[in-house]
């Protein structure tokens, strides 16, 4: 199966930070760079920093709330959005044109699995709408200003935000 890369599709240099094997194999065979990182999430995030002015784009995957909702650890899972939460101030210091924060499923702990539930996306930039929402979750980020989407719209809306594209829509 020929994926394009993006650098071809989308005119981005792309950067992925990852742990998990499989994420690491998507992010090379859409032509991102593997930049890499140490086990923990602060690793992850030293090396965004260390990284960000050499790419337009940079995939930074969590591996550890999936997890922790497999194993039907509630409080690890809570504990590990937390810890992603205290470093949203580093991420954002960095000044990126678009910030999304969002998960490719969901994962309850109560279910021990992946499953069918919407995923919480925030998109966040100066181009983008404010509104009331003020948590992070399903329920609220489905009353935000995008509602609910299908996934494959994320990226045309983060060009978007970030003045990538000459045109939107039609």
């Amino acid at each position: 199966v020929y994926l394009a890369a993006m650098q071809e599709v989308y005119k981005l240099k792309a950067g992925a930070i990852a742990t998990y094997p499989d994420y690491l194999g998507v992010s090379r065979m859409v032509g991102m760079d593997i930049l890499p990182t140490g086990g923990e999430i602060a690793d992850e995030m030293d090396t965004l920093e260390q990284h960000y002015a050499d790419y337009d784009f940079i995939y930074f995957h969590v591996k550890k709330t999936d997890s922790a909702g497999e194993d039907g650890n509630f409080d690890e899972k809570v504990r590990i959005i937390e810890e992603l939460d205290s470093l949203l101030p580093r991420m954002t210091a960095l000044q990126p044109d678009v910030l999304v924060v969002t998960g490719d499923h969901s994962t309850p702990a109560t279910f021990k699995a992946h499953s069918w539930h919407p995923v919480p996306l925030i998109l966040s930039s100066k181009w983008s709408r404010r509104d009331p929402v003020r948590g992070f979750s399903e329920t609220e980020c489905a009353k935000g200003c995008l509602g609910q989407f299908p996934a494959t719209e994320i990226m045309a809306l983060a060009l978007a935000n970030a003045e990538r594209l000459t045109k939107f829509g039609a």
